[in-house]
């Protein structure tokens, strides 16, 4: 079987990962294997709702446990400490001008199985994120979309 590609995560977010596997390893488990050992209780299995839903639930953690080691296997945390601050890289946190509409952003530059746009946090891998990789406060950075080309000026660079 060939090796997993190495996936780069904060330490934030690796640690993220370490706590939901032990969630689900834990608490999800007993509080489903519970619920199965009720709905055994109701009768006929064929025709148990409860038994069928438990069972899927069950299901579900078990893959997502499976993905979650994965996940932890084939991360490579990113020493932060090693980086130069003012360069956006892995960790960031990165304030952008819109040079067309004026509007300014910030953006946490995290790993891509971390991203949550929502919520600012966009991949390295990502169209802004990697135009923006190695830049400093000051540059600028351009973006195909599929609207057209964006143009940013990075106005701030942190941890």
């Amino acid at each position: 079987m060939a090796k997993e590609k190495k996936t780069l995560y904060t330490q934030q977010g690796y640690d993220e990962l370490v706590a939901e596997l032990k969630r689900r390893e834990g608490v999800e488990r007993e509080k489903i294997k519970k619920d199965i050992e009720v709905a055994k209780g109701f009768g006929d299995l064929s025709e148990n709702a409860e038994y069928s839903e438990a069972r899927r639930m069950q299901s579900e953690n078990e893959t997502r446990i499976l993905e979650l080691k994965e996940k932890i296997e084939n991360a490579e945390i990113v020493d932060e400490s090693t980086l130069d601050i003012d360069v956006v890289n892995l960790g960031s946190i990165v304030k952008v001008q819109n040079n067309t509409t004026g509007i300014e952003v910030t953006y946490s530059i995290v790993g891509s199985n971390e991203s949550d746009p929502v919520h600012g946090k966009i991949s390295d891998l990502s169209p802004v994120g990697a135009a923006l990789m190695g830049k400093r406060a000051g540059d600028r950075a351009n973006v195909e979309t599929p609207n057209g080309l964006v143009k940013l000026t990075v106005l701030d660079v942190k941890r």
